[in-house]
Formats: structure tokens, sequence, C-alpha cells
């Protein structure tokens, strides 16, 4: 089976716990306004690359993954391709690699039997959930993102309910997601959920303008600037991941 990749890289610090080997796979249904990778939202010049040649690639660096460490898929949006990361996480597992998938979920259906059966079978070889909720409220997230939240918090209660562990991460725009009303919103959701191992709070940074120059297309946060350190550690403390 093959897989549309992006980037692969090869010593990941920041994509789930230890050191990682990190697969970046094209598309995305998603438009968030302060997405900083907008060259991944199509899947058009994508590398193709078949689940043994990753592996084979994968393996080249297990010896730096230690005992923490193991591969991560990110994206874009990695569940738009959902069949051949199930069989990529097949194959890691039979190698005895921890793996992790950083998705918003927003591909999630329980009403729908056949995405649901497929995640059914992603979760049994998916030992982390990186999960990017992006806003808690349903009106401000559509206007964030273009798509509601309703897919994104349903998947969040279904990995809860099947014991599977997550990691939640949202990021903090000053405007947008830096309000106490929805930080406490979200704490609250959290706090319904019983697998959440860590909460990530990203600062909103302007990193990527200069990749939507490059593709043509005009930056929507533009004049919106990263939130103060002083800012970041009043919404750690309402999520109770700071002092």
């Amino acid at each position: 089976m093959l897989g549309k990749i992006h980037s692969i890289e090869s010593f990941g610090t920041v994509d789930g716990p230890g050191i990682r080997y990190v697969i970046f796979l094209k598309g995305c249904s998603l438009r968030c306004q302060y997405c900083h990778n907008p060259d991944t939202w199509t899947m058009d010049h994508a590398k193709e690359q078949s689940v043994e040649e990753i592996v084979e690639q994968a393996l080249r660096y297990k010896s730096y993954f230690g005992p923490t460490g193991g591969i991560t898929v990110s994206g874009g949006e990695p569940l738009l391709q959902i069949d051949f990361v199930i069989e990529l996480f097949k194959a890691f597992k039979k190698a005895g690699i921890h793996t992790a998938c950083d998705t918003s979920g927003v591909t999630f259906s329980s009403h729908d039997q056949e995405t649901y059966q497929k995640f059914m079978e992603l979760i049994q070889y998916t030992d982390l959930f990186l999960l990017d909720i992006k806003h808690i409220d349903p009106i401000e997230h559509q206007k964030l993102t273009g798509r509601t939240n309703e897919n994104i918090l349903e998947f969040a209660t279904f990995l809860s309910k099947h014991n599977k562990k997550m990691w939640i991460r949202h990021v903090l725009v000053p405007g947008i997601t830096l309000h106490d009303e929805y930080l406490k919103k979200l704490k609250d959701f959290i706090e319904t959920l019983d697998t959440v191992e860590k909460i990530e709070v990203l600062p909103y940074h302007t990193m990527g303008i200069v990749k939507y120059k490059n593709l043509g297309l005009s930056y929507p946060l533009e004049a919106v600037k990263p939130p103060t350190k002083e800012e970041v550690l009043h919404a750690k403390r309402i999520l109770g991941v700071a002092k």
C-alpha cells in the first residue's frame, strides 16, 4: 500500500515522547487560520512510498528511540489516509515500535459504520494519540477552521471510552482561543475524559507566513501577534498545567 508523503523528520523531539521518526502525510480537510503548513493541504506533488519502504527506513534509527521513543504520523491530517496509517502501524507494532498519531480527529464518525470500523481497527495499533483541539466552541471552531468541532470532541470521547492514551494539544491564539471563557470550557471538557496524560499549550507563532507568500496565499492572521509569556502562563493555569 502506498501513502502520499509530504516529508519525514528522522529525529523529532516535539511529536510525542522521546525521539520520534515523524512521517508527515499530505492532505487536510481543515483550513486553520494559523496553519503553518499550507503546503500539506492537498495531496498534489506528494512523494508516494510504501509501508515496507517507510518501515525499513525508520528501523535504521531504532537505536535512537530508546525506551520511550518511536514513530509518529502527522500531517496535514494523517487520518485522511487512514487505511495507509493502519497498515503502517500494524507493521511497526510487529517490529515492537511505539506508535503515535497526531490528528485533529475531524475524519471520525460514529454514524458511518465503515468509517467507525476503520477507527476501531486503528486504535488496536496506536499507542498514543496527539489530539489537536482547535477551539472548544463549535461556532468559533467553524470560523477558525472551516468545520465544526463535533467530530473532534466525539473522537476524544471515543478514545477515552476505549482506554486509549492521548495528549491534548491546543494552540493559544490571542483574540481567538485566548479567552478565559473558552479555556475554562476546554478544561471542563478535558475533565470528562479518563485517558488524557498531558495537555500541551502551544503558543501561536507566525513562522508559516513565508509559506503562504511562496504559495501566493494571503495569511489570515497577519495582524495577530504571538501571546506573551504571561498570557501563556495564565492559560496554563486555567487548564491546570501550571501553578
